[in-house]
């Protein structure tokens, strides 16, 4: 067995998902891929122990699952010993879907469901999820699909959320868009005049704002790198855990950053602030 791979790992499902070659070898990118999908079960394995406790079935929904790698992997680490508890993948790409249900029913994992949907309509009462959700994962959602799994995990009263953003477009385009009315306001504006700049401000605020938001709802937020920057430029890991003590001064910090930037009229709803 590869040393890279955790004990009790599914070397046929590693295969399945190309993460192993038919001769069941890694390569550079499979590597890759595999540390960061393990770096982040560090982080969800002991919420999941937390929660399976007394007896409890957990329920985690991941969003924007794509391939799901990750679903998978913590099927095989974690649900498939517990024998209770289920995983649901949701991904806007049918094709994908597709491929992800048959290679559960080809593996025996009969407590994971794919569902054909756009993060931001899993909510709903159509989709057919139950109406709580333990944990909620996303993992390089794209754009605004991260602040709709937030919005999915506050409506499922989620007990933690795990979310590893992507590109982000949204904050910076609002940016660029009131780039000369800042620039004569305030010299901070600086920090966004060149489009470079706009764009790493606008991630970094868009981050900023979701731990705000997040704190503002009840949660306590740590913020951390998921793998060393030389293996992914999207890094940055938002783990937000339930206590339900609501900041004040986080709801109050972050309507002050929407006003100082601009956004108000165009994020405020996003982040909790209508």
């Amino acid at each position: 067995m590869l040393a890279e791979l955790r004990p009790g790992q599914s070397i046929e499902l590693l295969k399945e998902l190309h993460i192993l070659t038919r001769e069941g070898r890694l390569n550079q990118d499979s590597r890759r891929k595999l540390k960061q999908v393990y770096h982040l079960y560090q982080f969800i394995e002991p919420l999941l122990a937390e929660l399976a406790q007394d007896g409890h079935a957990p329920l985690l929904a991941d969003h924007g699952a794509g391939k799901s790698y990750l679903g998978f992997i913590l099927y095989d680490l974690f649900f498939k010993g517990q024998g209770r508890g289920r995983i649901y993948g949701i991904e806007w790409r049918a094709d994908l879907v597709e491929r992800s249900r048959a290679l559960a029913q080809r593996l025996g994992f009969e407590r994971m469901e794919f569902l054909n949907l756009a993060v931001a309509d899993a909510a709903g009462r159509e989709a057919g999820l139950p109406e709580r959700i333990d944990i909620v994962t996303a993992l390089h959602a794209c754009d605004t699909a991260t602040d709709d799994a937030i919005a999915f995990g506050l409506h499922k009263q989620a007990r933690a959320m795990v979310l590893v953003p992507c590109c982000q477009a949204e904050v910076a385009a609002q940016l660029r868009g009131s780039k000369a009315l800042q620039l004569a306001r305030t010299p901070l504006a600086e920090l966004w005049r060149h489009p470079i700049h706009t764009r790493e401000l606008g991630s970094h605020l868009t981050n900023v704002m979701r731990c705000l938001h997040l704190e503002a709802s009840g949660y306590q937020v740590t913020v951390t790198e998921l793998v060393g920057w030389e293996h992914s430029l999207k890094n940055e890991l938002i783990l937000a855990r339930w206590t339900g003590q609501r900041k004040r001064s986080a709801a109050e910090r972050l309507a002050a950053i929407l006003e100082e930037f601009g956004l108000t009229g165009a994020l405020a709803t996003r982040f909790g602030m209508a």
